[in-house]
């Protein structure tokens, strides 16, 4: 298993810098960055309810799916505020895996795919 969370944390760790080096590209504000970054997390909420719809909602907002569809519309419709959301929720995602914050199971907040936090 630890192999395999090498491997992970290595695939984040390509996808941070990448996404870190896109933002640096398209020329916005640094502090929007900054201000982001963390507003992911905010998919933590259903944790409130119980484990289940929490590890729901957080996994919703933890994966890749969500800001490769914002990618999608941005370059179907061009709209532009999608591509630093989205460069920035990427990111997070890959912050989360590199420091060993994975998917959630059901069955707690600290048990997740990349193992036990």
């Amino acid at each position: 298993m630890k192999k395999i969370t090498l491997i992970l944390k290595l695939e984040a760790f390509v996808f941070l810098v990448t996404a870190i080096w896109a933002y640096s590209i398209i020329g916005v504000s640094w502090w929007l960055f900054f201000i982001l970054i963390f507003t992911p997390d905010l998919f933590m909420i259903g944790y409130f309810k119980d484990s289940k719809i929490g590890a729901l909602i957080y996994n919703i907002g933890h994966t890749y799916v969500a800001p490769f569809l914002l990618l999608i519309i941005f370059l179907v419709f061009h709209i532009y505020i999608t591509l630093p959301i989205l460069i920035i929720w990427i990111a997070h995602i890959s912050m989360d895996r590199v420091l060993g914050y994975g998917l959630k199971f059901d069955t707690g907040f600290k048990d997740t795919h990349m193992g036990h936090i």
